[in-house]
C-alpha cells in the first residue's frame, strides 16, 4: 500500500481521502481549515500541519482545492519540500492553467500529474466514475493502482493540458445536453397547455437515444472536413427548423436564449455557401471564431 497525501478537503478531497483509507493506504491530509480534516483522524488519516509537512510524508500528494490560483497558492508554502516529488492536481481548470502549473512545478523539480475527474463526490471508488489524466506517463505507471483506486484511469498524453480539455469538452456537451433539456421543458410547460417535465421524459428519452446514434457520422464529418458527404438533412433544411423553434418559442413566451447561438451559427454556414452541408459544418464556424 502506497502512502498518500490529499491537500484540500472539500467535498471531494474527503472522498478521496476516504476512498484512500478503505483501500489500506497510508494518508495524510492538510486542509487550511484543520476541522475540516478532525473526522478523517477518527478514520485513520494522519493531519498535516503545513503543506510541506504533508508533502514530505507520502509517495504522492493529490490536491483537490477550489482552482488553479488556490492550488499554486498552497505549493508555494511548501517550495522547500517540492523537488522530486511526485504531484497530482485534481483541481478543476483550463488545459493553460495546467500547462503553467506543470512548468512552474518543473522548475522546482517536482514530476507533475494533471487530472480531470468526471464524477460526483459520492461516486468516487465505485462503478462509473471516471479521472482523466495527462501529463508524466511515468508517474500514472508508478501509482496506477492508487489511482484506479479511487476511479477508471485514462492517461491521454504528456501535454499537461490535455486532462483539462478534454473535461471542459465532456462538461460542454453536457450543458449543451441541459439546455436542450432546459428548453424543451419550457416549451411543454409553457401557459395555456399545462404539460409537465415529468410526463414529456418517456418521449424525449428515447429521441435523444436515437439522435446520439448519429454522432459517429457527424464526429467522421468533423475530422475528415467532408460535410457535404451522405447529407440526410442539409443544414439549409435545419436552419428553417431552428427558425422555427425560436419562432414557437416566442409565441409561447419562452425565451429562445439557447437556441438562438445555434441559429446564428447554422445561418452563417449556410451565408457562406454551405447549404447543403450536414450540421457538423457548424464546427467550422465555431472554430474561426477561436
Amino acid at each position: 500500500m502506497s502512502s498518500i497525501s490529499i491537500l484540500g478537503l472539500g467535498a471531494m478531497g474527503t472522498a478521496l481521502a476516504r476512498t484512500l483509507l478503505k483501500n489500506g493506504h497510508t494518508v495524510t491530509v492538510w486542509n487550511r481549515t484543520r476541522s475540516r480534516a478532525e473526522p478523517l483522524a477518527g478514520a485513520g488519516a494522519k493531519i498535516a500541519e503545513s503543506p510541506a509537512e504533508a508533502i514530505a510524508a507520502s509517495e504522492l500528494t493529490i490536491l483537490c482545492l477550489v482552482d488553479y490560483p488556490a492550488a499554486r497558492a498552497v505549493l508555494e508554502q511548501a517550495q522547500e519540500a517540492l523537488a522530486g516529488r511526485d504531484l497530482l492536481n485534481l483541481t478543476n481548470g483550463t488545459p493553460g492553467d495546467a500547462r503553467e502549473l506543470g512548468t512552474w512545478l518543473a522548475a522546482r523539480g517536482a514530476i507533475y500529474l494533471d487530472g480531470g475527474i468526471m464524477a460526483i463526490p459520492p461516486m468516487i471508488g465505485g462503478a462509473g466514475a471516471l479521472i482523466l489524466y495527462s501529463g508524466s506517463r511515468a508517474l500514472f505507471d508508478r501509482h496506477s493502482s492508487t489511482l484506479e483506486a479511487l476511479a477508471e484511469s485514462r492517461h491521454l498524453g504528456e501535454d499537461e493540458g490535455l486532462a483539462s480539455l478534454y473535461d471542459i469538452a465532456l462538461l460542454s456537451g453536457m450543458y449543451g445536453l441541459f439546455s436542450g433539456f432546459l428548453h424543451a421543458s419550457a416549451l411543454v410547460t409553457s401557459a395555456g397547455y399545462g404539460g409537465k417535465a415529468v410526463d414529456f421524459l418517456p418521449l424525449l428519452l428515447p429521441w435523444i437515444e436515437a439522435m446520439s446514434g448519429t454522432l459517429p457520422d457527424l464526429a467522421g464529418k468533423i475530422d475528415s472536413g467532408m460535410h457535404g458527404r451522405d447529407v440526410v438533412s442539409n443544414i439549409a433544411m435545419q436552419k428553417i427548423a431552428l427558425e422555427n423553434i425560436v419562432r414557437a418559442s416566442e409565441e409561447q413566451g419562452v425565451a429562445p436564449d439557447f437556441m438562438r447561438p445555434m441559429l446564428r451559427l447554422a445561418g452563417d454556414r449556410v451565408d457562406s455557401g454551405g447549404h447543403g452541408d450536414d450540421i457538423s459544418a457548424v464546427v467550422e464556424v465555431i472554430r474561426k471564431r477561436k
